[in-house]
């Protein structure tokens, strides 16, 4: 992740027109910015369109952006709120893409990695926003407490009640569906 002063420099620098800064940015975030997509939909191809939905909203938007604020927190507003446009006006029941299986792995091992993963992300996507978003932001994000609540704009404590909670009710959905966990 970039530092705060280097997100600003090459926030400024896109602002400024330098399309090499563009591309670093989209480097940086594009994998974020996907992965929080994919997560929220469960759909990979809506998550591609969605990630290039949000970089299209993002460079239209740079201009009046704050570079006093952080860009993390600016973009994962954006990709949050075009995953759960898509997800309403998708109709439910869709089918999950198929996740990649390792090639060295035994298939009886990838089949069951494979439906354990599925199951983990049907269950999430029958938890509501506020949970899928702190649940991913932590666990396929890896992001920190401190930096969930900035991005959320909640206090720190707030994020720990909602990420307890969240793995609470997915729990109790994934044992409601006979995954064991560990």
């Amino acid at each position: 992740m970039v530092e705060a002063s280097d997100e600003s420099a090459l926030v400024l620098r896109c602002q400024e027109g330098d399309a090499r800064a563009r591309e670093e940015l989209v480097t940086e975030y594009e994998r974020v910015v996907y992965t929080l997509a994919f997560r929220m939909t469960g759909d990979r191809e809506e998550a591609r369109d969605i990630t290039q939905a949000v970089f299209l909203k993002v460079f239209r938007g740079l201009v009046t952006f704050d570079t006093r604020r952080r860009f993390f927190s600016w973009i994962y507003r954006i990709a949050v709120n075009e995953s759960i446009d898509r997800v309403r006006a998708r109709r439910l029941g869709e089918a999950l893409d198929e996740t990649r299986e390792d090639p060295g792995e035994h298939p009886d091992a990838a089949t069951e990695r494979r439906q354990t993963v599925d199951m983990v992300q049907v269950a999430l996507m029958e938890l509501g926003h506020d949970d899928r978003q702190v649940l991913v932001m932590r666990h396929w994000l890896e992001r920190s407490h401190a930096e969930i609540g900035e991005a959320l704009g909640i206090p720190e404590r707030t994020v720990k009640s909602r990420l307890f909670e969240a793995r609470q009710r997915l729990g109790r959905i994934l044992k409601r569906r006979g995954v064991e966990q560990a």
